[in-house]
């Protein structure tokens, strides 16, 4: 069995490619764990630097996400912007923050 049969990946992240009315998602099955991966380990990554972030300029909890997330959609993203969409909404989760709107 392969690592990739282990990993579960939540449905909110297969929904990001999951076409309305399909089953299947686009991705074949390593390339959405690959992408999957990358992601998650991002907001986990994120998580001090959000703390921080929020103590250190003493702005809100939403202003440091909407940070985040322009900063995930800059020039050489290696997220789509769906995906950062999702780290920041896990970031928000991990941190046990609002989620962002």
């Amino acid at each position: 069995m392969s690592d990739d049969d282990q990993i579960e990946i939540p449905a909110s992240f297969i929904a990001l490619y999951l076409p309305p009315g399909r089953l299947k998602p686009t991705l074949p099955r390593a390339e959405l764990t690959a992408r999957y991966e990358l992601c998650e380990d991002m907001a986990q990554m994120l998580t001090d630097t959000a703390r921080t972030m929020e103590f250190s300029l003493g702005i809100t909890e939403a202003d440091v996400l909407q940070r985040v997330g322009q900063g995930l959609r800059g020039e050489g993203a290696v997220v789509s912007p769906d995906e950062a969409t999702w780290v920041v909404t896990r970031l928000a989760e991990l941190l046990d923050w609002s989620a962002p709107r």
